[in-house]
């Protein structure tokens, strides 16, 4: 028998003020069996950090051909693909030519530095990628807040993050490893 998702609840408080985005989500967010709980944070620390009312959870791990995130226009044109994790060289290169946007949430400290070395220099063509590297100090510090269901506040001030359940907090220092050479191609 096949093993099934576990459902995750997040009432998610974003106060970005980087972006001046100040929002409520009510999110449910479906744990593949594979993933991990630290994986499944980062992909929430993902939307917190790109959040908007059109960016949505895919199917992820269970779809290929699909990102963890992605932000649609309305003519369904993808402008913003996020994946977590490290993702194949090949797939990234897919998902630069399908989206206006890609980024790409890295983790894992000592493997996601031997990813990046494996494929940065392939992957600095990619004029519409950008890499952000998560240390594992904070990775694992939200894979500790993860509960069924989660009521988390996030502030996003000069490109970090703190995310708290009320009695403990994390801070996250994302580290850009690639920025986007050129605007969105849609834009």
């Amino acid at each position: 028998m096949a093993l099934k998702a576990t459902i995750f609840k997040a009432e998610l408080q974003i106060a970005d003020m980087d972006r001046n985005y100040y929002h409520d989500h009510a999110l449910t967010l479906a744990r593949h069996p594979s993933e991990t709980d630290e994986r499944m944070m980062v992909r929430l620390l993902a939307f917190a950090l790109n959040a908007s009312e059109d960016l949505t959870f895919c199917k992820g791990l269970s779809s290929e051909g699909e990102p963890d995130l992605w932000r649609k226009d309305l003519t369904g044109a993808i402008d913003l693909w996020i994946e977590v994790g490290l993702p194949d060289e090949k797939e990234i290169r897919k998902a630069c030519g399908r989206a206006a946007q890609v980024r790409i949430y890295s983790y894992g400290g000592r493997g996601a530095a031997l990813w990046w070395n494996q494929v940065g220099d392939t992957l600095d063509r990619c004029a519409n990628l950008g890499v952000i590297d998560l240390p594992p100090e904070a990775s694992q510090g939200l894979a500790g807040l993860a509960r069924r269901n989660m009521r988390l506040q996030c502030t996003i001030q000069d490109g970090d993050a703190w995310f708290t359940d009320g009695e403990n907090t994390v801070q996250v220092e994302p580290v850009t490893l690639k920025a986007p050479q050129a605007a969105s191609r849609r834009a």
